[in-house]
């Protein structure tokens, strides 16, 4: 069997293979209720055997949103046809998952492929965005509110009921988004946190709040099932976070009890110089897996697009879990078709066994 077929287990939840569909926003939501549209898109990556299928960045409050048509868990009204969608991935064999965000001064945007544009507080459908501090992303988006300590607790409330409502909904994996320039990243980087008090300043400081946050979210997340964390290893900018902040928080991840660490960059600032290739983001999980060992579970992600490219990855020990985005948009059954590339036994639903 290839190494990217191989199952994993991570605490009480089995993968049956190292593939993950990594969380795109697709921004087909209304208030933030799920519908027919994502039954369809997140189970036909089921059926297409990823090892586990992760839900788009999903808003734990409606003010956390990216743009309009974000998916929302931030009431109890969400529940209902996100279980339906959970049900039909762990029924198809994976491992439903799905991403929990707020997204700070990255906030309050139309947001629907290349039709994107900031909206402002007082535009219809816009609101107010917070951030650790008062700095807007780019000059056409609005300077977001710094957080007070009532706002700090709030979020992170959220955080916590929003994981509750997961949980109901039958996910068996969250993952806590803190990468791409989103609020918890926000908190993380010196560019976009210059704040005085406990959570500034140091990086153990600025850290803090998203420390907090999985405290809170553990004490209403089953200790036997995962949770993964996002991170930006780097913002790709001087004087920015860096891929040796990123290896000092793994460690701390590992401590708090974290099981899995998805490596991303960027997405802090709207013109880094990103050199953007095939793997282009394994040297940052590869550096990470290496500095933690076996102490946490890493996922990779970034122009993965073929079979032999992820066996290589797992075989070299970079990563252990490759997160697939693009090429999932292009083919849905992308685990399929690797699966014959690589002559392992696919995940096929048995309606489909003679295709394969």
């Amino acid at each position: 069997m290839s190494k990217l077929f191989s199952p994993l287990t991570v605490k009480s939840v089995t993968f049956r293979n190292r593939i993950v569909t990594s969380p795109m926003c697709m921004y087909m939501a209304n208030d933030g209720f799920a519908n027919d549209w994502h039954l369809v898109h997140y189970g036909s990556r089921a059926m297409g055997g990823a090892g586990s299928v992760m839900l788009e960045a999903t808003a734990v409050h409606s003010d956390g949103r990216i743009g309009v048509g974000d998916l929302g868990i931030w009431k109890d009204d969400h529940i209902e046809m996100l279980t339906k969608i959970a049900s039909f991935i762990e029924k198809s064999g994976s491992v439903p998952a799905i991403q929990l965000a707020h997204a700070g001064r990255k906030g309050s945007t139309w947001a629907s492929g290349r039709d994107s544009h900031p909206l402002m507080p007082h535009d219809e459908n816009g609101w107010e965005v917070i951030a650790p501090s008062a700095i807007a992303f780019s000059p056409d988006m609005q300077t977001p509110r710094e957080m007070s300590s009532e706002d700090i607790t709030s979020v992170q409330q959220a955080f916590a009921d929003a994981t509750k409502r997961a949980l109901t909904a039958g996910f068996k994996l969250i993952e806590i988004h803190s990468a791409h320039g989103y609020l918890i990243n926000e908190f993380l980087s010196p560019i976009s946190n210059k704040r005085t008090d406990q959570y500034g300043g140091n990086r153990e400081n600025r850290s803090r709040f998203l420390f907090e946050i999985i405290d809170k979210i553990k004490e209403v997340w089953p200790a036997n099932l995962p949770i993964a964390v996002r991170i930006s290893a780097t913002d790709w900018m001087d004087q920015g976070w860096t891929i040796e902040d990123s290896k000092w928080l793994s460690k701390k991840l590992s401590q708090f009890g974290i099981d899995i660490v998805d490596v991303s960059t960027g997405g802090t600032v709207p013109k880094a110089n990103i050199t953007v290739g095939s793997g282009y983001q394994l040297p940052f999980a590869s550096a990470i897996k290496r500095e933690i060992k076996d102490n946490l579970i890493v996922g990779t992600v970034g122009l993965i697009t073929n079979a032999h490219q992820a066996e290589t990855i797992l075989t070299n020990g970079d990563a252990d879990l490759i997160f697939i985005g693009r090429e999932f948009l292009r083919n849905p059954y992308f685990a399929l078709a690797a699966a014959g590339e690589l002559r392992s036994q696919p995940p096929t639903p048995k309606p489909y066994e003679l295709a394969f």
